[in-house]
């Protein structure tokens, strides 16, 4: 649970940008997405094996570009 104090003197926008970054660093946000639709267990595997072809061509990418210099 990301809880934020308020400093006396500190505005609310300060503090709730404060929060939003907390939700987002500690993944609350992406688990509650997550949550939100049923997802059938294929469709979880087909999905996280299309991240990590992207996570591989990506690296290679990024390998090739270095290796140019």
């Amino acid at each position: 649970m990301a809880q934020v104090t308020v400093k006396p003197g500190e505005s609310i926008d300060a503090a709730l940008r404060k929060f939003k970054k907390m939700t987002m660093e500690s993944g609350i946000l992406k688990e509650a997405r997550a949550h939100e639709h049923y997802e059938k267990p294929s469709d979880k595997r087909r999905r996280e094996a299309a991240a990590r072809l992207r996570k591989i061509a990506k690296a290679k990418r990024q390998a090739e570009g270095r290796e140019g210099r």
